[in-house]
C-alpha cells in the first residue's frame, strides 16, 4: 500500500475544510476527519474520509494528461459500487467513482462498461471478476494502470487488447487484475488515453 506525503493530508484538509464551509459537514466532525486525515498512512486511509463529499480538489496531471497513481488513490470520489449486473441491457461506469477493492460484474446479452481512467482507488491491488454469458464488459484503464488479465473464455474471448496510448508503469502503478469467464462472450480491457482527448491525438500512439 502506498505511502502518502504531507501535501496529500494538506489537500484532503483543503477539501473537508470546503465543506465545512459549505455546511455538509459540521465542525465537530471536521474536527475528527481532520484528526484522522493527519494520522493517514496511506492513500487507502483517506478515502473514507472524503468518499461522500464532492470532490474540491483540482485534478493535476502529468505531461500526457493522465492522472498519477499517487494522486488517483488521493482524489475524493462521490459513489462507489460493489457490483455491476445487467440482463438483456447496458451499464455504464464513468467519471470520478470510487473502485472497491474488489467489485463484481457480469453480463447476460448485454453490456457492462467500467471506465477507470477517472476514478479513485480503495486500494493499490484491485481485483474485478468480470463475467459474461452472450455478452460484453469492458474495462478502461490509462495508462499508469498496470493490467492482469487471468480469465477463461469458452467459446468467447477473455483479453487485454491493443494499447491506444503508451504504458507509463512504475513502483507506484495501480494493479487491475480481471478474471472470470467468458460464455460466447468477451471481457476486455484496454489502456487508453484521457476523456476527451481529440481524435487526433489518437492516431499518433
Amino acid at each position: 500500500m502506498l505511502r502518502i506525503s504531507d501535501a496529500d493530508r494538506n489537500k484532503v484538509a483543503e477539501v473537508l475544510r470546503q465543506a465545512a464551509g459549505d455546511g455538509r459537514i459540521d465542525f465537530d466532525e471536521l474536527d475528527e476527519r481532520l484528526d484522522a486525515t493527519f494520522a493517514a498512512k496511506t492513500y487507502a486511509d483517506l478515502v473514507p474520509i472524503t468518499v461522500d463529499l464532492p470532490a474540491h480538489v483540482q485534478h493535476h496531471h502529468d505531461a500526457g494528461g493522465q492522472l498519477s497513481a499517487a494522486q488517483r488513490q488521493a482524489l475524493p470520489a462521490a459513489t462507489t459500487h460493489e457490483s455491476t449486473w445487467v440482463v438483456m441491457g447496458e451499464s455504464k461506469r464513468q467519471g470520478a467513482w470510487l473502485v472497491p477493492a474488489q467489485h463484481t460484474a457480469f453480463a447476460f446479452m448485454g453490456s457492462v462498461l467500467l471506465d477507470l481512467r477517472e476514478a479513485s482507488f480503495a486500494s493499490h491491488q484491485i481485483t474485478i471478476t468480470a463475467s459474461t454469458v452472450m455478452g460484453e464488459v469492458k474495462v478502461l484503464v490509462d495508462a499508469h494502470t498496470h493490467v492482469v488479465v487471468d480469465g477463461t473464455p469458452i467459446m468467447g474471448e477473455y483479453t487485454q487488447g491493443k494499447d491506444k496510448t503508451p504504458a507509463r508503469l512504475g513502483q507506484e502503478s495501480p494493479t487491475v487484475t480481471l478474471k472470470g469467464i467468458a460464455l460466447m462472450g468477451s471481457v476486455t480491457v484496454v489502456r487508453q488515453p484521457p476523456p476527451g482527448t481529440p481524435r487526433k491525438f489518437l492516431g499518433t500512439y
